[in-house]
């Protein structure tokens, strides 16, 4: 399997800094796996109407060349091809793009799509926005007792999808959030870890506090959006177990570290 990273969304504010929408497309013998999609061409057209008011807190960027589709024409990959994408959640920052591929089957955890359904609170009502799935793409869910993943339990290998992409659920930032497992063959697996942390120091040693005023409001913010801070806290502790074990290799990464991405970007490059 060959894995691109990809950079579907910026942010850069006085307040956190400098942010990706660090994106996996897979290339499998079922076509393109996306994790996750970062923005999309229609959020790009129509930042307020699509994403709303809220994304200008976070000082979001709407760049065109960012899209996922505008990055796999330039790596000479057809958009067509894209056949699953695997959602880690369904914040407007994370699935903006899915409606560029009107043909690819969304994933998620059952869990996560009642969520983003019923928008039964504020921070659901803020962070997902009905105009992103509309019309409400192909949509495959996933629950139950599942199997066990890089010693997480309840994970889900993608259905269609022969090579291993496995959805591992980790509640805590939203109800249904889950991190998402890529085995890479001999490189080893990665872990696309969505939004269960932020910032790398998290995940690097026990207690390590996030460095400077940014890396100290990224932390703050994390707990505050959070619908459960107890369990963002466990996911904490597993990952950064995952992350410093020596066997088998695992890449655990968050969705919008900069630093992360681009340290993977260039080793897979």
């Amino acid at each position: 399997m060959r894995v691109h990273h990809l950079n579907c969304g910026s942010f850069s504010s006085a307040l956190v800094g400098r942010l990706v929408c660090h994106v996996l497309a897979c290339e499998t013998d079922a076509g393109i796996v996306l994790v996750d999609s970062g923005f999309g061409l229609a959020d790009v057209a129509d930042p307020t109407g699509r994403v709303g008011k809220y994304a200008k807190l976070t000082g979001a960027r709407f760049r065109e060349s960012e899209t996922a589709v505008r990055q796999l024409d330039k790596l000479g990959l057809d958009s067509s091809d894209v056949t699953h994408i695997v959602a880690t959640h369904l914040d407007f920052d994370h699935i903006g793009g899915v409606a560029d591929f009107p043909n690819a089957t969304l994933h998620t955890t059952a869990a996560e799509e009642a969520a983003s359904e019923q928008r039964s609170s504020f921070r659901e009502k803020v962070r997902y926005r009905p105009a992103q799935l509309t019309p409400r793409p192909t949509t495959h869910t996933y629950s139950g007792p599942g199997e066990s993943v890089l010693g997480f339990s309840g994970a889900h290998p993608i259905d269609g999808v022969r090579d291993r992409i496995v959805l591992v659920p980790m509640p805590g930032h939203t109800r249904g959030h889950a991190a998402v497992a890529v085995d890479t063959g001999d490189r080893g697996w990665l872990l696309h870890a969505g939004d269960a942390f932020y910032h790398r120091s998290t995940v690097a040693a026990p207690g390590q506090v996030p460095p400077g005023t940014a890396g100290r409001a990224l932390r703050v913010m994390e707990e505050l959006i959070a619908v459960d801070r107890s369990k963002i806290r466990g996911n904490h502790r597993r990952l950064r177990e995952l992350n410093n074990q020596k066997a088998p290799r695992v890449r655990v990464f968050s969705a919008h570290d900069p630093t992360l991405f681009e340290e993977l970007a260039a080793e897979r490059g």
